[in-house]
C-alpha cells in the first residue's frame, strides 16, 4: 500500500496553487521521444504489473495521468 502521507498530499482538499504546484514538475519529464521511467501499476483485481510489461505486450500503450480532486 502507498504511503498514507503521500496520498493525503496528492489528494488535496482544495484546488489552490500552494497545494498542486509541488506536483507540477514538468522539467523532470523525459524529452519527447525518450522512454519514460518504469514503475508499477495496480490492476483492477489488485495485482501489479510494470509499465514495461504493459508496453512490451501491446503495439501501442497510452498512459494518462490526472487527479479527480
Amino acid at each position: 500500500m502507498a504511503d498514507a502521507d503521500l496520498i493525503t498530499r496528492y489528494n488535496y482538499d482544495t484546488f489552490v496553487p500552494e497545494k498542486f504546484r509541488p506536483w507540477m514538475r514538468f522539467d523532470e519529464s523525459p524529452p519527447l521521444g525518450e522512454a519514460g521511467p518504469d514503475f508499477s501499476l495496480m490492476r483492477l483485481n489488485g495485482s501489479t504489473v510494470t509499465l514495461k510489461e504493459v508496453v512490451s505486450a501491446h503495439a501501442y500503450t497510452i498512459a494518462e495521468f490526472g487527479s479527480f480532486t
